[in-house]
């Protein structure tokens, strides 16, 4: 037979087991050489406990119920005279019940401190406690105000799933190690101005705030996230100062969301963020990059004065009531790919590049931009949407404060387009923006495109060059189309420049896809380009700008291989080589006076005879008297001097009568030879037809 089984020791309290089948027993831990728990042990064993204490001493008092007068009891035993403090060792309150105020103020927790599932029934103070070891509030129920002023965490904190059913106050507090507020639940008030989280990472990821919520001046020194956090009412988080990674990603704000003077100085993430009421984020300072990918702005988004020092992504963000958005600083990008607004708005933007891939505006919308490089690629316009060099610095608030502009020095060119592929441009203005670099390939109504104030395109390149490595050559000045750089940058087989190095005036700018023939527009594809732009250029009166991408045109389809036939491409080089397609005057010009030259050569040397012939008038009369009739003959010009006597000034007088005469397309009525009648014929066709090209190409460049 085995023996019997010692009794186990007895762990809990269980006092009033035998008061009901429902009710197991009080389940508070045994005070100490005691059989009961602090709350039921007798009055004796009580004070024995009590008088045994010293300060700095551990307590295990998990599960007890502490009433009327037992806390201060307790925390009496454990003060510490010398420094006016009640201390404690490891303090073990978990599941504990404090069914009237709990006051812990001054108290110094040199051990742990586990409060993990304890129920506060009234008032929970905490002021000035300090806390040297891990401190656990995990499920901590505060029935009544919860105040932690002045508070201070050495180690981590813990007050996950805790649940704050009237104020919560952390005024001032100073979190030393990591904090944990994962899935918290605060009713009423919460507070934590000025509080300080030096760990690692603060966790307030799932809380809810239904009250007030403010963070004023609360400062972090590690990573700090709110994710998929509840803001029911008013939030506050003005002054803050984030030295780390900012996390707000699926966070809701039913309410105003105050960020004002905010100075993030790692990554923000306000991913998926719902603003349902006003969100200000005037005069916040970002360091690193700022996300708001997929962020709702239900009412007024205000970022006015705000500064990005890096990029800022507000892709696929949705905007219904926005109506100014900015002014705002950023050295990096602001990326408004998918982005939606919904009523009309006007922007106000001083960045390095504002990428708006398939951003979408459902109604009028106003850019006014500095230094930066826009990209519209397959942007939706419902309404017209006008892009604007903003030439002043930008101001914000009542008292018009100029906004700080401190980008880097690279930044501060003019604003330029990259790229307009995609774009329905029926519906879009452009004020003063440079399209040197524009990819215009694939937009749709570039005829109906509006160009105000000084739009410049890229020019051709400076200086000589050699064709065919022989023959010198300059190209004439005029507006190009990126497109056009691209497609003669790879036909040339010239090589992209490094990185990061401007292109040289000197050669032809390449493309993005440099040197994939595949990828690089088609002469045909830059001469439609060109003819829907030349549309732009007459609506706007811009003749001389009409007239350069005429001259564009022209060149693509004397290029183009695939549509135009040889023929066609013989008539456009030589109307090209005549007068550069009636649009250079001094070509025109220069052949004039070729033609003027030759015709006088030839004229001297072959076309006037050697005298005027004579008349010689014969005739017979009659014996008898009466008419006589004569007959007027003329000897044909005939040409015998020697080839010496052919060139004097008199001849050369002559012959530039004849010429001038042929210029304005009238009979000079000297008599030539044979050679010269069909010199003068020629003459009368081509040099009046020289002198029209030329004129033409100076009426376009003068005209408005």
């Amino acid at each position: 037979m085995s023996p019997t089984p010692a009794p186990t020791p007895q762990r809990v309290c269980g006092y009033g087991v035998n008061l009901g089948a429902d009710f197991a027993g009080c389940p508070g831990t045994l005070v100490p050489g005691r059989t009961r728990c602090l709350a039921h042990v007798t009055d004796a064993g009580r004070d024995a406990y009590l008088a045994g204490l010293t300060p700095g001493a551990d307590i295990d008092h998990r599960n007890t119920v502490f009433a009327g007068p037992l806390l201060a009891s307790l925390l009496n035993a454990l003060h510490d005279p010398a420094g006016s403090t009640n201390r404690t060792g490891v303090a073990d309150f978990r599941g504990a019940q404090f069914t009237r105020d709990a006051c812990f103020d001054r108290t110094l927790f040199s051990g742990d401190a586990r409060f993990d599932g304890a129920e506060f029934t009234g008032e929970a103070t905490f002021d000035t406690a300090e806390f040297l070891g891990d401190a656990g509030f995990r499920r901590a129920r505060f029935a009544g105000p919860a105040a932690f002023l002045h508070a201070r965490f050495a180690a981590q904190a813990s007050f996950s799933g805790a649940e704050f059913a009237m104020s919560g106050t952390f005024r001032r507090t100073r979190f030393g190690g990591d904090t944990d507020f994962d899935g918290a639940t605060f009713l009423d008030l919460t507070v934590f101005d000025e509080a300080q989280f030096l760990g690692d990472t603060a966790w307030f990821d799932g809380a809810s705030f239904g009250g007030l919520t403010s963070f004023s001046a609360m400062r972090a020194s590690g990573r700090i996230s709110f994710a998929g956090a509840n803001f029911a009412n008013f939030a506050s988080f003005d002054g803050v100062e984030l030295s780390e990674h900012a996390e707000f990603e699926a966070a809701k704000f039913s309410s105003t969301a105050n960020f004002h003077g905010a100075r993030v100085l790692g990554t923000a993430g306000f991913d998926e963020v719902q603003f349902s009421g006003p969100a200000r984020f005037s005069d916040t300072r970002f360091a690193g990059v700022t996300t708001f990918y997929k962020a709702r702005f239900a009412e007024d988004a205000e970022f006015g004065g705000a500064r990005f020092s890096r990029d800022a992504e507000f892709s696929e963000a949705r905007f219904p009531l926005t109506a100014h958005f900015g002014p705002l600083t950023c050295a990096g990008t602001v990326d408004m790919s998918g982005a939606v607004f919904d009523t009309p708005v006007t922007w106000e933007i001083a960045a390095k590049a504002v990428r708006c891939e398939r951003t979408r505006w459902e109604s009028t919308a106003t850019l006014r931009l500095r230094f930066a490089a826009v990209d519209l690629s397959h942007a939706v316009l419902l309404f017209p949407l006008a892009v604007t060099t903003h030439h002043t610095r930008f101001v914000t608030g009542p008292h018009s404060a100029v906004v700080d502009e401190n980008l880097p020095a690279g930044s501060r060119a003019g604003v330029r387009m990259a790229s307009m592929r995609g774009v329905d441009a029926a519906h879009l203005v452009l004020t003063d923006i440079d399209l040197a670099d524009c990819l215009f390939t694939g937009a749709f109504h570039l005829d109906q495109l509006r160009l105000e104030g000084r739009c410049t395109f890229a020019p051709t390149p400076t200086g000589l060059h050699r064709r065919h490595v022989l023959w010198p050559h300059r190209w004439s000045r005029r507006r190009t189309l990126a497109e056009e750089h691209h497609w003669r940058a790879q036909t040339a087989g010239q090589p992209a420049p490094p990185a990061g190095r401007p292109p040289s005036p000197r050669t032809w700018r390449t493309g993005p896809h440099h040197p994939d023939p595949d990828l690089t527009p088609d002469p045909e594809d830059v001469a439609t380009l060109y003819r829907q732009l030349r549309k732009a250029f007459e609506d706007g009166k811009n003749e001389p700008g009409a007239a350069d991408f005429y001259y564009g045109e022209m060149e693509m389809r004397r290029h183009d291989r695939a549509d135009t036939t040889a023929g066609e491409r013989f008539l456009l080089w030589g109307y090209w080589l005549l007068s550069g397609y009636g649009l250079r005057a001094s070509r025109a010009l220069g052949w004039l006076l070729v033609a003027v030259a030759a015709t006088v050569v030839l004229m001297m040397g072959l076309g006037l005879p050697d005298s005027s012939p004579e008349q010689v008038a014969t005739g017979t009369v009659p014996a008898g008297g009466g008419q006589v009739t004569l007959t007027v003959d003329k000897e044909d010009p005939r040409l015998t001097l020697p080839v010496g006597d052919r060139f004097t000034g008199e001849r050369a007088d002559k012959a530039v009568q004849v010429v001038l005469n042929s210029v304005v397309f009238r009979a000079s009525g000297q008599d030539l030879t044979t050679w010269g009648t069909y010199t003068e014929m020629v003459s009368r066709f081509t040099e009046p037809v020289l002198l029209a090209l030329a004129v033409l190409a100076l009426r376009s460049r003068i005209k408005r």
